[in-house]
């Protein structure tokens, strides 16, 4: 089945685009303030910031319904925040604390919200994706109208099991939209030097998954996407996959000094395609929303983020007996 690529066609409202503005501009304070932590030592391991790809999450949480599903990698902070986990518990996890999500004892890469139907954070590249159609199996046994969203990257659209899973997925009309994040760097390689065929949401053909690409900075074109592969899978006609064209303003994670990308590369995205200053111009253009307003937004936003991080740095660690709960014996 040949691959789409579509424009957006839609013109959202003055509080569609407030909406979009606020959940994206969370998610970049949010995370400099979790590069900041990480500097002073408050947070340990592993830590890959989603500054950037803001627009992805948001516009696909936009069209999700209650009891939707979502699933994926270890660059996992935003869909958190996204899907309502509340910056409390997620700041708490990064820095170990007992106030996180999973008690501490996940730390960036693995915490999980049964309340909000997120189901992780991954550390294994391309793991998560046969258990995002695992949940949109069970959603199919059950006959609910829900769907799961299974987000993985560019890295990981190279791993076999991405393929095993696309396979049962069409064969089992399964209600699952496979999400490539493609930031165009697996780690610290371009997709260029990495993939044959780097254009990932054409592979999907070979199991008669439909499946287009999308201008993964425009969260309007992003949710517009979103709508018409729900549709197709809440009607009963299986997986679609979406390759968001997105970029990482950041290393591939804090230890990455990003030397394999020119500064100015990155400093031309910023300058030309930044999600957050495209809807922020947008909203200006209404003429109902001024820079005071926008500033105000911010401003709010900075204190919930900054509450956050005191929340954290108070809460105490986990006690000891921590070890032994939640633990499948």
């Amino acid at each position: 089945m040949a691959a789409q690529r579509r424009r957006r066609t839609q013109k959202p409202t003055k509080d569609e685009l407030l909406g979009y503005y606020k959940s994206m501009l969370l998610i970049r304070r949010f995370e400099e303030k979790a590069g900041q932590l990480y500097g002073m030592g408050h947070i340990g391991g592993f830590c890959h910031l989603y500054i950037g790809q803001e627009a992805v999450v948001t516009g696909l949480e936009a069209v999700a319904i209650k009891g939707d599903k979502r699933i994926t990698a270890y660059r996992d902070h935003g869909h958190m925040l996204a899907c309502g986990m509340h910056p409390n518990g997620v700041m708490a996890e990064l820095t170990g604390r007992q106030g996180g999500y999973s008690c501490g004892k996940g730390g960036s890469m693995h915490m999980f919200s049964k309340e909000r139907h997120f189901y992780g954070g991954h550390g294994i590249v391309g793991a998560q994706v046969p258990i995002g159609a695992g949940l949109a199996f069970a959603d199919k046994y059950l006959q609910t109208d829900n769907i799961t969203f299974t987000y993985f990257g560019d890295g990981a659209a190279n791993q076999g099991q991405i393929y095993e899973t696309f396979n049962m997925a069409s064969l089992w009309k399964l209600p699952v939209i496979f999400v490539i994040e493609n930031n165009q760097y697996a780690m610290g390689t371009s997709t260029e030097r990495a993939s044959s065929t780097p254009e990932f949401h054409t592979r999907g053909a070979a199991f008669e998954i439909p499946s287009e690409m999308v201008d993964g900075m425009d969260v309007v074109a992003v949710k517009e996407a979103g709508e018409r592969a729900a549709k197709h899978c809440r009607g009963g006609g299986g997986p679609y996959i979406l390759e968001l064209l997105t970029y990482r303003y950041r290393g591939h994670s804090m230890s990455d000094p990003a030397k394999y990308r020119s500064r100015e590369e990155v400093q031309k995205v910023r300058g030309e395609q930044d999600p957050i200053d495209m809807v922020r111009v947008r909203l200006l253009a209404l003429k109902s929303v001024n820079e005071d307003d926008i500033k105000k937004i911010d401003k709010d936003i900075r204190a919930l983020v900054n509450s956050a991080a005191d929340f954290a740095k108070a809460s105490p660690e986990p006690d000891v007996k921590e070890l032994y709960t939640d633990v499948y014996r």
